[in-house]
């Protein structure tokens, strides 16, 4: 069952835990539109009432264009070999643009994904194209070492709107949350650790 106060009490959280400067910055910020919201759902469908709420008031970090100001601030976070790796929230705009990633994985990797085997954690498809999934996040390498996913379309022994992290260096896609709400309360369980990354 959904917490919906889950939102409101994640940026709760985060207030008591960011810089002043990045207080500043996402006071700048401001929700995505209607109808912006309303193409956000026509292509994702499955898209949770909880990331929908956050992006109706915070519509992205991410070098994100408030007015005259340009945000850059993190606001998630995922264990990273023990140690927290600090994420930005993609825009309305963003998602809809995609990823770095539209075939599938297996197309992707090509001749080296059979000799790959901890690219894909089990209960991720790695025949559909990922841009059927949800790139909600990019890491604070822009991206290019980490994203966070909703994946609709997972294999047995997954959960349809899974939180899936794809890391580089070895790749990998490993399922680190059941759903969005699951997500946000392991980083609260976490006491937004990753604000301590240093970032």
């Amino acid at each position: 069952m959904e917490n919906k106060n889950i939102i409101q009490q994640y940026l709760n959280g985060l207030q008591t835990h960011l810089s002043e400067d990045d207080k500043k910055a996402l006071s700048y910020a401001y929700g995505a539109m209607d109808s912006q919201i309303a193409r956000l759902k026509d292509q994702y469908p499955e898209c949770p009432d909880s990331l929908l709420q956050l992006l109706m008031q915070i519509n992205g970090t991410y070098g994100q264009h408030y007015g005259d100001q340009d945000i850059f601030v993190l606001i998630f976070g995922a264990e990273v070999d023990l140690t927290e790796y600090p994420y930005y929230l993609r825009s309305v705009e963003q998602i809809l643009e995609g990823s770095d990633f539209n075939k599938s994985i297996r197309e992707t990797y090509g001749e080296h994904f059979e000799s790959m085997p901890g690219l894909v954690e089990p209960g991720i498809d790695p025949d559909v194209d990922m841009d059927r999934w949800l790139c909600f996040s990019y890491c604070v390498n822009n991206g290019g070492t980490s994203m966070l996913y909703l994946d609709f379309n997972p294999l047995p022994g997954g959960t349809r709107g899974q939180v899936v992290r794809y890391l580089h260096d070895p790749d990998s896609f490993k399922v680190i949350a059941g759903s969005f709400d699951e997500y946000l309360q392991m980083v609260m369980d976490k006491d937004y650790s990753f604000l301590l990354s240093g970032y």
